[in-house]
């Protein structure tokens, strides 16, 4: 608390009540979240405002917090705390007219601590689609300090609720003119295509269950074990399928037990999985795997995951439900991947998986030590899980399963040391690593997850500024001891373009490079909920500062995509798409915040570029008819993002030669 000016000269009794009274602010200061300096007989706000100043409301203190409390304010080396009293201090001195001239109810304060004062909300009769597929779980979007719509927790689209396409038409003069992703789904996203008659016809055909020819299986088994996807995808260990495989075709007198509908969903779910993620990378070596209809198998183990979810979780099942989990995922097929994903994370937590069990090594040497390989696999499916979640979880919004307070996010042995000698490796190398590498470092998924859990959870909604940035600081530490921590070979750079290429570009570094632009931006991005955004002029340089981080971040993960398009395997369109489209609204959205500046010029010209780009990089990746469809329909959507974005510049140009400035928020 700020000492009152008028203190001096007061008697020890008085002096003894005030500093009882500093202990906590007024009941009006309280209520309304703002700074008290309670002093006698009214504090600032209360004197200003001719009001009562009391203090008759309950606190409810343990001696125990009391003492932490004390012991943390007494704790050496208290500079981040100091830091963090200079910004909240900045914050009081800046807001208290803006909170105090439109009261908020206490229960609502934190829900509209980010919102802008011109912010109104939307009819009930507007959302209700939407509301139900997706603002249930999510929270708004916000941008310099502007609510955009409640579809994504970290990359919402600002033309999906009626709040962004007003703030669009107000900074352009122009309405939305494109249709095609004004509806609940996300550019990065597919609705399935297959109709439930066609599922049917799957299951109800004549001897539908019968597993695929064995020696078919076995051939793509051998020759998936034998390639560097078996490294990335860990999702079937090379001597424990030999088990499943023999369960799965063993004859049984009389039906099927449980353990055996395990093995034959995992027999089913791996015959598509091998013929989706596998094949486009053993193509590129000259390999080609026994062709096996990818979606009837798929089908197939969905329905017989129904049975296997009666029983008790096996590690075959686990294995099919994680492997369906991929398939959904690589193809677009976001809800689909969120669902398979919760349910291989409660499998994980019965079996015990997300325990690290102190192995010395990654796989046990001896093919016999059953107990210990099983155990290895596990540990295994447990990072592949965690991977898949960390990646939905940033393309849908949706909650995340495995906390760092229910799992053990111990590292597998010897990881960081292999990890990046792995990254010498091809899809066309005929030398493998011996151990897992996983489709990015899994360091960078626990950032992820920990950037959501203090950013973007809906505990981390209710933080205040200073908490948001202080989360913000320590995490972009963390981020960037990371990056140093990378060989100079392989460290990504804070900022990329042409004039720095990548010599060492292959598939896996592009993820990793990738997901860690991604990093920077949702880590950044999360400094626009801060309210003092809402007040004019005044917007404190660290919150800027970080804002431009996160749109610098999206510039350099569009120019990187470019200079490595060469070296992506043919098939990841639905993998890679959510990169750049996300980095293409955050510029968007910058350039109609700020339309007038030199590097609006700049960002459009790069808006403009992109759309050739993607259709280079991407084309020949689409596999269907439907991706060539979405790519074309990627294209239209970043069209009218220029076209959008001219329209703002146009418009800022006309008032400013006009006299007329245009309003930042």
């Amino acid at each position: 608390m700020y000492p009152s000016p008028n203190s001096a000269g007061r008697s020890d009794e008085e002096s003894r009540q005030q500093s009882k009274r500093t202990a906590r602010a007024c009941d009006a200061c309280y209520k309304r979240k703002i700074k008290c300096d309670a002093a006698v007989p009214r504090c600032n706000w209360c004197s200003h405002h001719d009001t009562p100043c009391t203090f008759e409301r309950k606190i409810r203190r343990t001696r125990k917090r009391a003492g932490v409390a004390r012991e943390s304010a007494a704790a050496p080396g208290s500079h981040l705390s100091e830091r963090i009293a200079r910004i909240e201090k900045l914050l009081s001195e800046k807001l208290p007219q803006e909170q105090s001239a439109s009261p908020v109810p206490q229960h609502l304060q934190s829900m509209t601590s980010g919102l802008t004062s011109d912010y109104t909300p939307s009819p009930p009769s507007i959302l209700p689609s939407i509301q139900q597929s997706s603002a249930s779980s999510s929270v708004p979007l916000h941008f310099a300090g502007k609510e955009l719509g409640a579809i994504s927790l970290f990359t919402g689209i600002p033309f999906l609720l009626p709040e962004g396409q007003e703030w669009v038409q107000s900074r352009t003069g122009q309405k939305l003119a494109f249709e095609g992703f004004t509806s609940t789904r996300a550019p990065w996203e597919k609705q399935r295509g297959q109709n439930s008659g066609t599922m049917l016809a799957h299951i109800q055909a004549p001897n539908a269950f019968d597993l695929p020819d064995r020696d078919l299986v076995q051939l793509n088994f051998d020759v998936y074990r034998t390639s560097l996807m078996q490294r990335v995808f860990p999702v079937v260990d090379p001597v424990l399928f030999w088990m499943t495989i023999n369960s799965a075709y063993k004859e049984r007198d009389s039906g099927s037990d449980s353990s055996q509908v395990s093995s034959k969903a995992c027999i089913f779910a791996f015959a598509a999985f091998v013929s989706m993620l596998c094949n486009p990378c053993l193509l590129s070596q000259g390999r080609k795997m026994p062709y096996f209809d990818e979606e009837a198998c798929a089908v197939k183990a969905r329905y017989l995951i129904c049975q296997v979810l009666q029983e008790p979780p096996t590690l075959d099942g686990l294995q099919a439900v994680t492997m369906l989990a991929l398939l959904e995922l690589v193809s677009g097929n976001l809800q689909s991947a969120n669902y398979y994903g919760s349910i291989s994370a409660r499998m994980i937590f019965m079996l015990g998986g997300h325990i690290f069990t102190n192995q010395q090594s990654w796989i046990p040497r001896s093919s016999t030590d059953t107990d210990s390989r099983i155990k290895a696999h596990l540990r295994n499916l447990f990072w592949l899980c965690y991977t898949i979640e960390q990646d939905v979880s940033l393309r849908t919004g949706q909650p995340q399963l495995f906390s760092e307070d229910n799992c053990d996010l111990s590292l597998p042995p010897a990881y960081v040391e292999q990890m990046y000698d792995s990254l010498e490796y091809h899809h066309n190398s005929t030398d493998l690593p011996e151990n897992p590498i996983f489709p990015i470092d899994l360091r960078l998924s626990v950032i992820k997850a920990r950037a959501y859990s203090a950013l973007y959870s809906f505990k981390a909604m209710k933080k205040t500024d200073a908490e948001i940035l202080k989360d913000i600081r320590e995490l972009d530490d963390e981020l960037e001891r990371w990056r140093l921590s990378v060989p100079p070979k392989w460290r990504p750079t804070l900022s990329f373009s042409h004039e720095t290429p990548d010599p060492n570009c292959n598939m896996h570094s592009v993820i990793l490079r990738l997901n860690y632009h991604l990093c920077m931006t949702i880590i950044h991005q999360a400094s626009s909920r801060c309210k003092s955004w809402a007040t004019q002029g005044c917007v404190m340089d660290g919150v800027s500062s970080s804002l431009a981080l996160s749109v610098e971040a999206s510039r350099s993960t569009l120019l990187y995509l470019e200079t490595s398009g060469h070296v992506l395997v043919d098939g990841v369109f639905w993998t890679l798409i959510f990169y750049p489209m996300s980095a293409l609204l955050a510029i968007f959205c910058n350039i109609l915040q700020h339309p007038a500046e030199p590097q609006a010029s700049k960002d459009l010209a790069l808006l403009k570029n992109a759309t050739g780009m993607l259709e280079r990089v991407f084309l020949r990746q689409a596999f269907s008819v439907s991706e060539l469809v979405h790519v074309q329909l990627v294209a239209d959507f970043v069209n009218e993002l220029c076209r959008l974005a001219t329209c703002a510049m146009d418009k800022a140009w006309k008032e400013r030669t006009s006299g007329t400035a245009t309003p930042t928020t």
